[in-house]
């Protein structure tokens, strides 16, 4: 029997079932029971639910009121686990969904069937904020104080933003020169307390855990339920942006696999609720340095399996990482991540969506970033994990050239400048656009402009 508010949180293990209310905050937002993931829930039939999508457009034209205004509670209906007075918004969610038939032609799409979903106008430049949003307001609604997360950046730089507007002291744990200084500045900027891990992410994962559980801080990764559910309106701005229409395909990067959970969810939710006739299929992205999840389901066979995830796969290949001293290594700092906490509710998306994982190297993503940067908006190296995935997902023919493709672009580019740089300054790519040394000679420079 399901609690009887709005909402609720309940266990992933169908094994266990454990129900709790939205105002507990047990072990790290994990199962008190056995430890699962836990997600927050709804009852549906005490939430005034629209009846179709397309009626949330009557908010817009009412945006003077913040909560209309932001691109996630916007949407509230369909992550109603709080109260108004809880909620919280700086903005977010202003973002552009971007047809363009440039890179849909380095990406062998026909014209107008690409879209690129950019969230690099979020407040701290990343899709981060969406799921902040949502997690920072049932902080308040809990009465948090202080709150901390591990972070490969972008994390730390939202988490660091939300914390001050809201007043809750922030501290952010990093590995050891395992962060882009674009993101870094920021968690320095906003006055985020900052610890420098001897470690890469998955460390400074473990250690965030066991910090909050010892001294009770509010926990912002994405283990926490609340910060997917703000994460999941990242899907009803692509559907707002494409006339209320769902695309044949989303394609996203890996990393701790919070954005495919949260989709997955999202879709399965709106098509339970009759918003949505049909669930897109979902690709995800890995890098080939931090392919965990490619290698956990194309290679060694993890399925979902009802809930019934067989942990003896995922046992034995992070017991085999430890052996090996194993840790990953990407120019897209964002998705260097070995151990996605994730894991299992990325597993039920790929089930929900009909989902394919594929991984590639960094120096396409590089060169597909470059591509981005002519001819788009420009995105952070992870994002661009995305159009390097959907090349090779055209070359197998699995997405078909006219097929309607919403790729996300998780973060500006100015979160890695230096990866940026040294692309085109260095000639690493084919797409790369060096300066030109010229001398302080007039004539010498129309020449070099006219060459």
């Amino acid at each position: 029997m399901a609690m009887t508010g709005k909402a609720y949180q309940k266990c992933i293990n169908p094994d266990c079932a454990t129900e709790l209310d939205c105002a507990s905050v047990t072990g790290g937002f994990k199962c008190p029971q056995c430890g699962s993931l836990l997600d927050v829930r709804y009852n549906w039939d005490k939430i005034e639910t629209p009846d179709k999508l397309s009626d949330f457009a009557e908010r817009w034209a009412a945006r003077d009121n913040p909560l209309n205004f932001s691109g996630v509670w916007r949407f509230r209906n369909l992550l109603d686990f709080c109260d108004d007075k809880y909620k919280v918004t700086i903005g977010e969610g202003q973002t552009i969904l971007q047809q363009n038939d440039a890179v849909a032609g380095y990406a062998d799409m026909q014209p107008g069937r690409l879209y690129l979903q950019y969230e690099g106008l979020n407040p701290s430049g990343s899709f981060k904020d969406n799921g902040m949003a949502a997690a920072f307001s049932h902080a308040k609604m809990v009465g948090a104080k202080s709150s901390a997360c591990a972070s490969t950046g972008n994390t730390s730089a939202s988490v660091a933003l939300y914390a001050h507007s809201c007043g809750l002291k922030c501290t952010v744990f990093i590995g050891s020169g395992r962060i882009a200084f674009g993101k870094l500045s920021q968690a320095m900027d906003y006055a985020a307390q900052t610890i420098q891990i001897r470690g890469d992410f998955d460390d400074c994962m473990k250690q965030v855990q066991d910090v909050c559980i010892r001294l009770g801080l509010y926990l912002l990764n994405s283990l926490n339920p609340f910060r997917l559910e703000g994460q999941k309106t990242i899907m009803y701005r692509i559907i707002e942006q494409l006339g209320w229409r769902v695309p044949d395909w989303i394609v996203v990067p890996g990393g701790n696999l919070g954005n495919s959970s949260a989709f997955g969810k999202a879709f399965g939710e709106l098509k339970a609720l009759g918003l949505i006739e049909r669930i897109p299929r979902m690709a995800i992205i890995n890098a080939t340095g931090a392919d965990t999840l490619n290698d956990l389901v194309n290679n060694k066979k993890l399925v979902w399996n009802a809930g019934r995830v067989d942990q003896s796969i995922i046992d034995d290949y992070y017991a085999d990482l430890t052996a090996r001293n194993f840790s990953p290594h990407t120019c897209a700092s964002a998705i260097e991540i070995s151990r996605p906490v994730n894991l299992k509710k990325c597993l039920r998306a790929i089930d929900i969506c009909d989902g394919v994982v594929r991984a590639v190297t960094d120096e396409e993503i590089c060169d597909a970033k470059a591509v981005i940067g002519a001819d788009g908006l420009g995105c952070e190296p992870a994002s661009a994990a995305t159009i390097a995935g959907l090349r090779h997902l055209r070359a197998e023919g699995v997405i078909a050239a006219d097929q309607t493709v919403a790729c996300v672009l998780t973060g500006h580019p100015l979160k890695d400048p230096n990866l940026t740089v040294n692309y085109h300054k260095e000639k690493q790519g084919q797409f790369s656009n060096p300066p030109i040394e010229a001398p302080n000679d007039l004539e010498e420079i129309i020449r070099l402009i006219q060459s």
